[in-house]
C-alpha cells in the first residue's frame, strides 16, 4: 500500500485555486499575488508557489511583467464541463434554526440541484464560527464556489461580500447602501399594520420581542416601523416595548416574568415562532388568558401554528416566490450577468383570534 501523501500548503492553496477554475469564477484573468493572499489569508510566498504548480499543470500562463496571468484554453475548458457551483452559508444549524428559513432552504436546494446546478451547505455555521468574518470568508473562499447564498448574514459580513468578485445574494440580512442582491419578506408594512391594528383595539402597553441583532442601533426596518407608530399615535417608545433580553430559553423565561411582573404588556408581538410558543407556554403556566388579558401576533406563520385554532393573528408571505427569486439569480449567474437589486417579496398582517380588545379587568400581574 502506498503511503498517503500529506499536501502542503501551497498544494491546498493550489487545489482551492483549481476548483475556483473549474467552476469558472474568473473568466480569463487571474488574480494577482496579492490579492489572493489576502483573500486566502496566506504569505504572499505560498500564493506565487500555489500558482507555479498551476502553471505547470497549464491551467495559468504568465503575460508578461507586471500583469496578471491568465487562464489557459485548457483552463477554460475545465471550466466548462462542471456545472456551476453554488455556496449557502446557513446562520444556523438545521435543527435550532428558523423552521420557515429551513424550508426555504430546504426548497431552495431542491430548486437549484432540478436545474442542474451543484448547490451545497457549507460544513460550519455562522452561529458555530460566533459570527467571526475572518473564519467565515475563508470558509467561502475555500468552498470554491462561483456564487453565494448567504443566509441572515451580519452587516460585516454583507459588506465582505459585496466587496467580492464572486456574486452573492444576502438572503435577508442588512444591505442597505450595499451593492449586493438581496431577497426576502418585506415585513415593514406588515408590522406596522399590525401596530396599528393593536392600538385601534385600545392597547397602548405594546412590547416587540425580537433578537438581538434587530435592536442594535440603527434599530432594523420593522422594529422601526413599530416605534414609530407607536410615536404616531401619541405613545412614547423606549426600551420598554423594544426590551433587552438574553437569547436563551432561561432568559426568555425572565424577560416575562419581568413583563409581567411590574407594568404588564396588553400586547406582545414575537417575531420568531419557537419564542412565539414559548410565550405561548409562558401564559398557559401563568393562568394569562389570550387575548382577554393580552394579545399576540407570531411574526411569521409557520404550518405548525396554522394549526391553532382560532387563528393566531401573524405575518405571512409567500416562501415561493423567495425560492423563485434566488433560482432566478443563479440562473443570471450562470448567463454570466448577476444582478444586485433587491426583490423582496410582500408581507401581509393577517388578524386572529390571538388578539381581542383592551378589558381593563383583564390586566394581569404576576406576585
Amino acid at each position: 500500500m502506498r503511503p498517503v501523501h500529506r499536501l502542503s500548503l501551497p498544494e491546498q492553496v493550489a487545489a482551492c485555486l483549481r476548483e475556483g477554475i473549474q467552476g469558472g469564477r474568473w473568466g480569463d484573468q487571474f488574480p494577482g499575488e496579492v490579492q489572493l493572499a489576502t483573500e486566502l489569508d496566506v504569505s504572499r510566498n505560498t500564493a506565487r508557489r500555489a500558482l507555479q504548480i498551476l502553471e505547470k499543470e497549464g491551467l495559468v500562463v504568465r503575460r508578461g511583467l507586471g500583469r496578471s496571468r491568465g487562464i489557459t484554453p485548457a483552463g477554460s475548458a475545465m471550466a466548462s464541463q462542471r456545472p456551476l457551483r453554488v455556496a449557502i452559508l446557513r446562520n444556523d444549524s438545521l435543527l435550532d434554526d428558523n423552521p420557515q428559513t429551513a424550508l426555504i432552504l430546504a426548497n431552495v436546494l431542491r430548486s437549484l440541484e432540478a436545474a442542474g446546478y451543484d448547490a451545497f451547505e457549507c460544513r460550519t455555521t455562522q452561529v458555530e464560527l460566533r459570527h467571526d468574518v475572518p473564519q467565515m470568508t475563508r470558509q467561502l473562499i475555500a468552498a470554491g464556489a462561483d456564487a453565494w447564498v448567504i443566509e441572515a448574514g451580519s452587516r460585516p459580513l454583507l459588506e465582505w461580500c459585496a466587496s467580492q468578485q464572486t456574486p452573492c445574494l444576502a438572503l435577508y440580512g442588512r444591505t442597505q447602501g450595499l451593492q449586493i442582491a438581496r431577497t426576502g419578506p418585506d415585513t415593514v408594512s406588515a408590522y406596522a399594520a399590525a401596530t396599528r391594528a393593536l392600538i385601534a383595539l385600545g392597547h397602548r402597553r405594546i412590547v416587540l420581542i425580537v433578537r438581538e441583532e434587530f435592536r442594535r442601533p440603527p434599530v432594523g426596518g420593522c422594529e422601526l416601523a413599530f416605534l414609530t407608530e407607536l410615536e404616531t399615535h401619541g405613545i412614547p417608545a423606549g426600551a420598554y416595548n423594544l426590551p433587552e433580553w438574553n437569547e436563551t430559553p432561561a432568559g426568555f423565561e425572565r424577560l416575562l416574568d419581568s413583563l409581567f411582573r411590574t407594568t404588564p404588556p396588553t400586547a406582545v408581538i414575537v417575531d420568531e415562532p419557537c419564542w412565539f410558543i414559548a410565550a405561548l407556554a409562558f401564559m398557559v403556566r401563568r393562568g394569562i388568558s389570550v387575548p382577554e388579558q393580552v394579545s399576540l401576533v407570531a411574526g411569521e406563520s409557520v404550518p405548525m401554528l396554522d394549526m391553532c385554532w382560532p387563528r393566531l393573528a401573524q405575518m405571512r408571505w409567500d416562501n415561493r416566490l423567495i425560492v423563485r427569486r434566488v433560482v432566478r439569480w443563479v440562473d443570471a449567474v450562470r448567463k454570466g450577468n448577476p444582478d444586485r437589486r433587491i426583490i423582496n417579496i410582500p408581507a401581509e398582517f393577517v388578524p386572529g383570534g390571538s388578539i381581542g380588545p383592551v378589558i381593563p379587568s383583564g390586566n394581569v400581574v404576576i406576585d
